[in-house]
């Protein structure tokens, strides 16, 4: 699988357009200095300020984009790992020392947690500069190395390998020191609330007002309740819960799942003595975040985070009501040192729905602190405590190593040796059962302080998210090796030859298998088909005219073979083995294609007369090849894996094209053949997933994919003949928790594909937002909307064959204790259907977006003869917005057509059933107390919470088979949902 796509086109990008791609969404850092009311200077900060980008919706019409952005990063019930995974279950944890001397410790487990009955191995690795997390997949056939594991996250070099510790408080060890992780250690928040008034610049004056405005009141109101301190239960935020000494009240909510305490000003000990509020200040100036009221018009003096004396809080959030208009103004202020994060604010940011800009300013907060964590300030202090806790772990634990019955001592993942004697596996077996009691009870503590989050399964199922999918075609048989979009339909490479399908209908052959084509592009503005056919010597680049291909497709003429396309091979590119194509095209098309070492660079001039209208069409020769001329040859020191056209600036002489081989990425001038070292790779085994190119204001950076890992590099333009591409501060780096085979780009998003996942980032700063599994998910197309093939079970196991596969077994195989339920397709009753499914691209961009040309069976019934002999009764096609696409149009200066649909997206049966469900799960009377504003949950009782929990994660077989088969094209990310939280089960 992974050799196929690594020479497809699935990992083109889709979303990076220029100008689409900006940090000034972000905002920009500036020297902040305030005054006294004499104009005397006070202090001075540089400070990024966000107040919405100019002209962001400038070119889109009203009504034609909502946000999608808005989403926490990092979400805990997605990164901390050994909370949620290994915690309670049987693992096993190694220690060792890497070259440097420096120890470092890794936990392993095999768990099937969230995962719909697939096993995955997750590892974290344990060092003082942080953590490193990496998914794996189990093969029942291939055991799984310690070594293998650290060489995939870069540990390849020794001075002591790693050795496995066996005790069971090594848990207690490692639970200290996940929470020495201060990022990962914190799911509760605690943020300032500070009340200025109108003309007010100094920090004294600001904290010196004993009481509010009634509009401060009511946005108090909106962010959470009000709620009495003493004798008060729930996370405190450091106040004072017992004598009343920080006041009387306070106001309280939980979000998503995180309890957040406000510390409001004007709640705090008001101290008619003391003009700098030094108790007020004691809890504001050292909270991370502060909202800052601020009272009066616009045009009065402007708050300056410089007026506040605090070494501690970083980020600002500058609020303003407008009681004419009803509506709130933000802004945000962060310290330079500050990573960026996210949601950017909108243009103008102004929000006139009270709720929703609620759940925009908590989202923009709770990420602002996490990303404040990852400061030198705050990382350096947390690389301290971890490399003493885990050199403190270290020497506690060595000599205990020595100690370990031999037969014990496993430095790999084999099972225990049948053949030992009854009494070691005796003594195994009371180890595992103590390491498990130890593990639930210290993950129930965890719970009862309120160090997790709470159960996010139903909020999460009933909320739409943008990368949710939908059926685009059942139970598809054949297997697929590339594709590609063509209007709302699917131009499908498969082993019974090229078919055209389209949601609803029928496919159609359009080519025989005689065919075999590895690599597509269609390109309907250019009324264009390209296509690599075959391998090795016999491979060549082909050309066909979409408009000739309907034109068959709509006159059932003929089923081309590949003796009919002998006129369509483009000359000199026998033997190719990959080929690009300029993504951003505008005056002309320009095609790369790698023959062995060589690159031949072959372009099609665009001809502004030449439209899609009927008579143009009928005057353009029968074959495109002759609109194609050959420019110059490109050799390379090695045959390329990856290749990337990136457009320069100007288009004149800086284009360029980015290579992949060895261990490097290097960029190659289009007009000279000059390469450039753009990115070297130091692991001993690379595999090359992809290198987008994404653009930013007008200038290009590349997305540099390998093994589990993302580079973003900045390319500024060509200076004397050679590219800028010396390190950058916009340069970053970030690594997926699993090794991804391609690798999509949809603006906010960033989009890893594996073998039975999609994990979802935002690309400006590689924060992880969600991690979908799929079961044996293979990507097919992904230019426009993302398109790809998984397993959807039709009928579920019975409880019998689940029973016998929880026999006892070593924890490599795992345990009674631990064992995953789930049930391969092989097992009698379960019948794997592979389905098609599609991710709209409007729906991630939060465009509508129309293509130029419909789909070749849009305006059509097609009638196809079944196996059985009898006609299928013809099905019309409905275009509708959940099936809009984006297509840039060349001669419209790379912009795009936008518009709304008129036709509503049709309720089938079966969402309507999902819909109940959803509406059911999400009942507010089923346990949860809820208080005015939205997303304020707080759960009755912890039995109450687990009760609740697990009815909504029921991993019964006959369960599952029952909801798979009331919805069978149900999306496959909205079924996870249900799994998202751990069950904590003690017996």
């Amino acid at each position: 699988l992974m050799k196929c796509f690594s020479s497809s086109s699935v990992s083109e990008d889709l979303g990076c357009r220029r100008g689409e791609f900006s940090r000034k969404h972000y905002g920009s850092v500036e020297l902040l200095i305030s005054s006294d009311a004499d104009g005397a200077i006070q202090r001075a900060g540089r400070f990024r300020v966000e107040n919405g980008s100019s002209g962001e919706n400038t070119d889109y019409a009203p009504a034609t984009w909502h946000r999608t952005d808005v989403h926490l990063e990092n979400p805990e019930y997605h990164t901390r790992w050994y909370l949620k995974y290994f915690l309670g279950k049987v693992h096993q944890n190694y220690i060792g020392t890497d070259a440097d001397k420096n120890p470092f410790f890794l936990s392993v487990v095999l768990s099937d947690q969230n995962n719909k009955r697939i096993p995955q191995y997750h590892s974290i690795l344990w060092r003082k500069t942080g953590t490193q997390k990496i998914c794996l997949p189990y093969s029942p056939t291939k055991t799984l190395s310690v070594k293998s594991i650290l060489s995939a996250m870069s540990l390849d070099k020794f001075e002591k390998s790693p050795r496995e510790i066996f005790h069971p408080e090594i848990q207690k060890s490692i639970y200290r020191i996940m929470f020495g992780l201060t990022s990962q250690g914190s799911v509760n928040f605690k943020f300032g609330v500070l009340y200025a008034k109108d003309g007010q610049l100094t920090d004294d004056e600001m904290f010196s007002n004993e009481t509010g405005s009634e509009s401060f009141q009511r946005f108090l109101h909106l962010l959470g309740d009000k709620i009495t301190l003493k004798g008060w239960s729930g996370y405190r935020g450091g106040l004072d819960t017992k004598n009343d000494t920080t006041g009387t009240h306070s106001i309280y909510t939980v979000f998503q799942g995180h309890e957040i305490m406000f510390h409001v000003s004007t709640m705090l000990p008001y101290s008619r003595e003391n003009k700098q509020q030094v108790e007020r200040k004691r809890h504001i100036g050292n909270d991370i975040v502060t909202i800052v009221f601020q009272e009066g018009e616009e045009s009065s003096s402007a708050f300056k985070p410089s007026m506040i004396r605090s070494h501690f809080t970083h980020i600002f959030a500058l609020v303003r009501y407008n009681k004419q208009n009803d509506c709130y103004r933000l802004k945000i202020f962060s310290e330079e040192s500050v990573p960026l994060f996210g949601p950017p604010l909108p243009s103008p940011p102004v929000f006139t729905n009270h709720q929703e800009f609620r759940n925009f300013v908590l989202v923009k907060l709770i990420n602002g602190e996490k990303a404040t964590l990852e400061t030198p300030t705050f990382s350096q202090k947390r690389q301290r405590t971890l490399d003493m806790l885990i050199r403190s772990l270290y020497q506690d634990m060595t000599p205990d190593l020595h100690k370990v019955n031999n037969m014990l001592n496993r430095r790999s993942f084999s099972d225990v040796l049948p053949e030992s004697p009854k009494s070691t596996r005796k003594k195994e077996e009371a180890r595992q059962a103590e390491f498990v009691r130890l593990g639930q009870a210290l993950k129930l503590k965890t719970t009862v302080k309120g160090d997790t989050t709470a159960n996010l399964a139903t909020t999460g199922f009933c909320k739409k998210e943008p990368w949710e999918s939908q059926s685009f075609c059942s139970n598809f048989p054949h297997e697929v090796v590339c594709a590609d979009s063509w209007g709302q339909s699917l131009l499908v490479s498969t082993d019974v030859g090229i078919l055209l399908i389209d949601e609803g209908q029928p496919s159609v052959q359009v080519f025989d298998k005689t065919l075999q084509i590895k690599q597509m592009h269609v390109l309907e503005t250019l009324d264009l088909l390209i296509a690599r056919t075959d391998k090795g010597k016999d491979s060549r680049l082909l050309v066909f005219r979409l408009s000739a291909v309907q034109k068959d497709i709509e006159t059932k003429q003929m089923i081309r073979s590949k003796y009919d396309c002998r006129e369509n091979k483009l000359e000199r590119t026998k033997g190719c083995h990959l080929y690009a194509i300029n993504t951003h095209h505008g005056s002309e098309l320009r095609i790369v294609v790698a023959i062995r070492n060589k690159l031949l660079l072959v372009t099609k001039k665009y001809n502004p007369h030449s439209t899609l209208s009927s008579t143009s069409l009928l005057s353009s020769p029968e074959s495109p090849v002759e609109e194609f001329q050959y420019i110059r040859e490109i050799c390379l020191s090695d045959p390329p894996v990856v290749m990337t056209l990136v457009d320069g600036p100007t288009g004149d002489s800086d284009n360029m094209i980015c290579v992949a081989y060895r261990h490097q990425f290097d960029l190659v001038n289009e007009s000279t053949g000059e390469s450039y070292r753009l990115h070297h790779i130091e692991t001993n085994r690379v595999n090359f997933v992809a290198a987008i190119d994404v653009y930013e204001d007008g200038e290009a950076g590349l997305l540099l994919c390998y093994n589990y890992v993302c580079q973003y590099r900045k390319v500024y333009p060509f200076s004397g003949g050679s590219p800028l591409v010396q390190p950058s501060a916009y340069d970053f780096h970030f690594s997926w928790n699993q090794v991804p085979y391609a690798v999509v780009c949809a603006f906010p998003y960033v989009l890893a594909f594996t073998a039975d996942s999609i994990e979802i980032r935002l690309v400006v700063n590689g924060n992880l937002v969600h991690t979908a599994v799929v079961p044996e998910l293979q990507l097919v197309a992904s230019r426009s909307d993302i398109y790809f093939k998984a397993t959807a079970a039709v009928s579920g196991s019975s409880d019998s064959s689940s029973k016998e596969m929880s026999s006892k077994s070593s924890p490599q195989t795992p345990t009674a204790y631990e064992k995953p339920e789930f049930s391969p397709p092989s097992l009698e009753g379960e019948v794997p259907c592979k389905n098609l499914y599609k991710i709209p691209l409007s729906n991630l961009v939060g465009r509508s977006i129309e293509r130029p040309l419909k789909s070749p069976l849009a305006s059509k019934v097609i009638t196809t003869t079944t196996s059985s002999g009898i006609a299928s009764p013809p099905v019309m096609h409905s275009l509708s917005l959940s099936r809009v696409e984006m297509k840039e149009i060349a001669s419209r200066t790379r912009k795009e057509l936008l518009g709304l649909l008129d036709e509503p997206i049709p309720k089938t049966e079966s969402a309507q059933k999902l819909k109940k469900v959803s509406r059911r799960q999400s009942d507010p009377k089923q346990g949860a107390v809820r208080s005015t504003s939205s997303d304020r949950i707080i759960s009755s009782s912890f039995e109450g919470y687990s009760e609740r929990h697990h009815v909504s994660t029921s991993s019964d077989p006959d369960t599952l088979a029952n909801r798979e088969e009331s919805s069978p094209s149900s999306n496959p990310f909205q079924l996870i949902s249900l799994y998202d939280e751990d069950i904590i089960d003690l017996k």
